[in-house]
C-alpha cells in the first residue's frame, strides 16, 4: 500500500535555529485559524520546556492530531495512520535509535528508490537533515508526536538484542561452572548478563510496566511484563542464564547471591534513559530456581490531583473536604496495586501548605515533596512502622501519613494518633470499604476506638481503559447485560464500544487505567453497628442507604460512558452476590 509520495531532499544536513522554527511554525498555525496570534505569544513567552509545539499543546490551545494535520497540510505530504502501520527491520536499520530520537524521525518503511519516513516536522530544513542522516532519498510521511513516540519506543525495543546477548553468554559460558557465572553477573557493564538485565528494565519503563516477573521453568526463563495490571509475556530466555540473571539482579539490589533457598527482598535506585528508578526485589525459590519479581516505580511520573483520578465529583468533592479535617483517620482501601498510593499522595497535594507539618513514614518512598518530612522504613537499621509512627508523634505533626498499616501495633498507633488531635491518612489491604472497618477489628483493635477515630474508608480499583484508537461497535453478552443490568448500567451513546488491538495498545484494545472508588463515610447510625460488631453485610447495607455508591456502580458508570468495558469490570472487581 502507498502511503507517501516521493519527495526528493538535498544531502546538505541545513538546520534552522530552535527560534526560527517557532517562528515559521507561528506563521502557518496563525495562517490555518486554529491558533490565534495571542495564543502563540503567551506560549512563547510562557515557561515550560520544549519548543512552541509542545507550549501550545501543553496549554490546550491546539490537540496533536489537529497540529499534524496542519503541518500535513501545509508541507503537502500525506498524514500516517500508525494504528495498523508497523516498521519494516530493513527500514529501521537506516537510523539508529539515538539519531531516531535525537531527528525525531522513524523510518518506516523502504524500497529501491527510498525510504519512507514518519516525521513531526515536515520543514525542509529538517528534512534535509534526516535525509543526510540517512544517506539516500526519503518519502516523507507526517504523524502525530503521541504516535510517533509510541512507535519509536516499540520499534526500537531494546529486548530484541537480547537473542544476541544470549548467544555470547552461552558461548562464554559453554565451559564455565556455576561460580564463574557468578563471577560473570558481577563484572564490566559490558558483560552479556549486565547488559540483558539493563534491556529488559529499560523496555519495561518504556512499555509502562509496573512489574517485572524473571520465572525459571527448567530449561527456560520466561520474562513478564505487567502493564495496565495485566501480565503478558515478552521475552524467552535459555534456562542456561537464568542463575546468572537472578545473580545480577541480586548484586544491584545488595542481597545475598549465595542464599538461593530463601526469600529475600531489596531495593534497587538506577537512572534510566535520564528518568530516576526505584526497583523494589522480591527473590524466592520455586521449583525451577528463583523466581525474581521487581516492581519499578519511576520517580520521573507525574503527581496526580484528585481531579485526575476519576473520581465522579461529588465523590471528588466530598472526600476532599474529608482529608481537611483537623483530626481523624482516613483510610485508602484495596488490593496490591490498586492505585491505594497514587491517591494518597493525591490527597497530600490537596493538603500542603506551609502551615501544616506533614510527615509521611513509607516502604518505600515513591515519590518526594520537597515541604514534607518523609521518612523511608529501614527494618534493617531498625526503622520499622510502628517506631517511626512514634517518633513521628514526638514531632509536633499537623497530618501523618502512614504508607500502610500491616499489623496491630501500627494500627493502634495510628488510631491513637487520629484520637490525640492529628489527622491520619492509611493504606490498607481490603477488598472494599466495609471489609476495611472488619480488618480493622480482626486486628483486634477496640470496636469503640475505630467507630471514634476513622472518619471515612475510600475503597478504589484500576480499571483499564478503552484504546480510543481501535474502537469498534460490538455487542455484549448476554452475561455482560446482565451485570449491567444488575448495576444500573445504560448503553452509551452511539452504542457499545471496545478496543480490538492496535500497535498503541500492544494489541490488547486496552491502553491506561482510570479508579473506580467506593467513599464510605462513617456516620453516627454507622458507628453504632461498628460499636455493636454486626454482620459485615448489615453495615453495608446501611452505607448504601446513606448514599454510598458500590465499586461496581461506579464501574458500570464508566462502562456507560465508553471510558471501558463491562468485561473489564468483571474482570478488575470482584462482585460479591451476583
Amino acid at each position: 500500500m502507498k502511503i507517501g509520495r516521493r519527495k526528493h531532499v538535498d544531502d546538505k544536513p541545513v538546520g534552522p535555529s530552535s527560534t526560527q522554527r517557532d517562528v515559521q511554525l507561528a506563521a502557518t498555525l496563525v495562517d490555518s485559524g486554529k491558533v490565534s496570534r495571542a495564543e502563540v505569544d503567551a506560549a512563547l513567552l510562557g515557561t515550560g520546556g520544549g519548543g512552541l509545539a509542545e507550549r501550545l499543546i501543553a496549554r490546550g490551545s491546539i490537540s496533536d492530531a489537529e497540529l499534524a494535520g496542519v503541518l500535513a497540510e501545509k508541507s503537502g505530504f500525506p498524514l500516517l495512520d500508525f494504528r495498523s502501520v508497523v516498521a519494516a527491520p530493513e527500514a529501521l536499520a537506516a537510523l539508529t535509535a539515538d539519531q531516531a530520537a535525537s531527528l525525531q524521525a522513524l523510518p518506516i518503511a523502504m524500497d529501491d528508490q527510498a525510504v519512507t519516513v514518519a516525521v513531526i516536522d515536515p520543514s525542509p530544513e529538517h528534512l534535509n537533515s534526516v535525509a543526510a542522516a540517512i544517506g539516500q532519498q526519503i518519502r516523507v510521511v507526517v504523524a502525530t508526536r503521541r504516535d510517533l513516540q509510541r512507535a519509536m519506543g516499540s520499534a526500537y525495543s531494546v529486548t530484541k538484542d537480547v537473542v544476541s546477548q544470549v548467544k555470547e553468554f552461552e558461548a562464554r559460558d559453554a565451559m564455565r561452572l556455576e561460580a564463574s557465572r557468578l563471577e560473570e553477573a558481577n563484572a564490566s557493564d559490558e558483560a552479556p548478563v549486565v547488559r540483558v538485565v539493563q534491556m529488559i528494565i529499560t523496555q519495561a519503563l518504556r512499555d509502562r510496566a509496573s512489574d517485572v516477573h524473571i520465572e525459571p521453568f527448567g530449561d527456560r526463563v520466561r520474562v513478564r511484563y505487567r502493564i495496565d495490571g495485566a501480565l503478558s509475556e515478552v521475552l524467552d530466555l535459555p534456562g542456561s542464564i537464568g542463575p546468572a540473571v537472578v545473580s545480577r539482579v541480586k548484586i544491584l539490589a545488595e542481597l545475598n547471591i549465595v542464599e538461593r533457598r530463601r526469600s529475600q527482598d531489596g531495593q534497587i535506585s538506577m537512572e534510566v534513559e535520564g528518568r530516576g528508578v526505584d526497583i523494589r526485589v522480591a527473590t524466592t525459590a520455586v521449583v525451577g530456581g528463583e523466581k525474581v519479581v521487581m516492581r519499578l516505580l519511576d520517580k520521573s511520573r507525574p503527581l496526580f490531583q484528585l481531579a485526575q483520578l476519576g473520581m465522579p465529583p461529588d465523590t471528588a468533592e466530598r472526600y476532599s473536604a474529608l482529608i481537611r479535617s483537623p483530626y481523624g483517620m482516613v483510610i485508602c482501601a484495596g488490593p496490591t496495586g490498586g492505585g491505594k498510593t497514587t491517591t494518597l499522595y493525591a490527597s497530600l497535594g490537596e493538603l500542603n501548605s506551609v502551615d501544616r507539618n506533614i510527615m509521611t513514614i513509607e516502604d518505600p518512598v515513591e515519590y518526594t515533596f520537597d515541604s514534607i518530612n518523609q521518612i523511608q522504613i529501614n527494618e534493617q537499621a531498625g526503622v520499622t512502622f510502628t517506631g517511626g509512627l512514634k517518633a513521628i508523634l514526638r514531632q509536633d505533626p499537623d497530618v501523618i501519613l502512614v504508607g500502610e498499616v500491616r499489623d496491630v501495633d501500627t494500627a493502634r498507633i495510628a488510631v491513637q494518633s487520629a484520637l490525640t488531635g492529628h489527622f491520619v491518612l492509611s493504606s490498607l489491604h481490603a477488598t472494599e470499604s466495609v471489609s476495611a472497618l472488619y480488618r480493622l477489628l480482626d486486628m483486634g483493635i477496640e470496636p469503640f476506638l475505630i467507630a471514634s477515630s476513622v472518619t471515612a474508608v475510600m475503597a478504589q480499583r484500576l480499571v483499564r481503559r478503552s484504546c480510543t484508537s481501535c474502537l469498534e461497535t460490538y455487542t455484549p453478552s448476554p452475561d455482560e447485560m446482565d451485570f449491567l443490568r444488575t448495576f444500573g448500567g445504560q448503553e452509551p451513546i452511539g452504542g457499545f464500544q471496545h478496543g480490538v488491538g492496535c500497535n498503541f495498545c500492544a494489541n490488547t484494545g486496552y491502553l491506561d487505567r482510570i479508579g473506580v472508588y467506593e467513599l464510605l463515610v462513617v456516620t453516627d447510625e454507622v458507628r453504632e453497628l461498628i460499636v455493636d460488631r454486626v454482620p459485615h453485610e448489615e453495615m453495608r447495607k446501611l452505607a448504601i442507604s446513606q448514599g454510598m455508591q458500590t465499586l461496581q456502580e461506579q464501574a458500570v458508570r464508566l462502562v456507560s460512558a465508553g471510558t471501558t468495558t463491562a468485561t473489564e469490570v468483571m474482570r478488575s472487581i470482584y462482585v460479591a452476590g451476583v
